[in-house]
């Protein structure tokens, strides 16, 4: 198809549901996208934070190549190998635990939400969550989102959130009552700006767990599978969640999510009392396993780390030269730039450049590379964005 063919069939039959770019990608491999006319860009958002060991990892897709010709699909009241590997992989890189396979990130959250009130026995069902946090977009998981932008037009919301300031424990303490049966949060806000929990916050959130007997919830959907240089985010913190929800990274590309439960209340949840028709299909889990071992194998945690050191000493280096850039903040290779005015016009004039990043918030810039990204890489991406600020602002310090 031409490019007006595609963008003609988009405006006439899918929804509107996303502010779109006209580029139309129909390649990827590692760091680079091409497009339809064969330019190529250097994605330092990979599919929304998907693609954390690059577009079409070998790894990954010899597994899905491995797979796709044998099953596909089966229903859960069944077993096969994949599903048993991936969770024992899942609970070997995590905590003691049991898990539970779906399709996404919201739906991760909507397990942990049912879980959450089941553990809760119909005598607590109260959950807090933090201010500018994002936990997805179905009904209970948009009512556990810390933004009333998402939640506007979508009311009544389901009961039973309560939202408190991030890193803020006097909130979090105050609001707690005896309905209270959790206590949901990300460890780096993703959407919500690049906001990093604070090490004694967090700790002092799990002794108040303990003390309570509330169910203390990781968001792990953006932090998971490697992105923080732990292959997941509370390693960072040295406590461990009742739940974690996965989900984006985990499948490199495909679909899939899933929620991690501490094996000493995994009992919780009984048979029939919540189901995903597709949760943890041979093909998605075959991926998953890909991904882990891409990530092992070419020890991606330890180059996230030198790498998300190095991406913030040089995005520091031209907040120097620009009045418009405030911070630099993050962990590993989620890292965010603050700006002091509008980010939209940077994202296209990157995107003109042929650099992929993200704006949220408005005014931050959210740089997400994968987990195997280079120096070299860095730098030229770092170039590319000074000099799109340069365009955008027309001056430099």
């Amino acid at each position: 198809m031409k490019k007006h063919d595609v963008l003609k069939n988009y405006e006439e039959y899918i929804l509107s549901t996303y502010t779109r770019t006209p580029v139309i990608f129909v390649k990827g491999k590692g760091m680079i996208l091409t497009d339809i006319h064969g330019k190529k860009y250097l994605d330092f958002f990979p599919g929304w934070g998907v693609n954390n060991a690059g577009h079409c990892h070998p790894k990954v897709v010899n597994g899905v190549r491995d797979q796709v010709d044998k099953l596909i699909h089966i229903p859960n009241n069944f077993y096969h190998p994949n599903q048993a590997k991936l969770a024992k992989e899942i609970v070997r890189w995590s905590f003691s635990s049991k898990v539970f396979f779906c399709n996404s990130g919201a739906e991760a959250i909507e397990a942990a939400i049912k879980f959450s009130r089941a553990y809760g026995k119909g005598q607590r069902n109260e959950m807090i969550t933090t201010v500018n946090s994002f936990h997805g977009r179905t009904m209970g998981a948009l009512s556990a989102t810390g933004q009333k932008k998402y939640q506007e037009g979508f009311t009544p919301l389901v009961h039973g959130f309560k939202t408190v300031p991030f890193n803020d424990l006097k909130a979090m303490e105050e609001a707690i009552t005896d309905q209270t049966i959790a206590i949901m949060l990300e460890l780096v806000q993703g959407e919500g700006g690049i906001h990093v929990a604070d090490v004694n916050y967090i700790k002092r959130l799990r002794q108040i767990c303990d003390e309570k007997n509330i169910l203390l919830i990781f968001d792990e959907v953006q932090t998971g599978m490697g992105r923080t240089g732990e292959m997941f985010g509370f390693k960072n913190y040295g406590v461990e969640p009742d739940l974690m929800a996965l989900a984006k990274a985990l499948g490199g590309g495909l679909p899939i999510g899933a929620l991690v439960v501490q094996k000493k209340i995994s009992d919780t949840l009984k048979p029939g009392m919540h189901a995903s028709t597709f949760g943890g299909s041979p093909l998605v889990c075959k991926a998953a396993l890909g991904v882990f071992k891409a990530i092992d194998k070419y020890k991606m945690l330890k180059n996230t780390k030198g790498m998300g050191v190095y991406l913030k000493e040089q995005l520091n280096r031209i907040k120097e030269k620009f009045d418009c850039l405030t911070e630099v903040r993050g962990l590993g290779l989620m890292v965010g730039l603050q700006l002091n005015i509008e980010g939209k016009e940077i994202v296209q004039e990157c995107l003109n450049r042929g650099l992929i990043i993200n704006c949220t918030q408005g005014n931050v810039l959210r740089i997400m590379p994968a987990l195997n990204v280079t120096k070299k890489q860095i730098d030229k991406a770092v170039y590319i964005l000074s000099q799109a600020i340069k365009a955008v602002t027309g001056k430099i310090k």
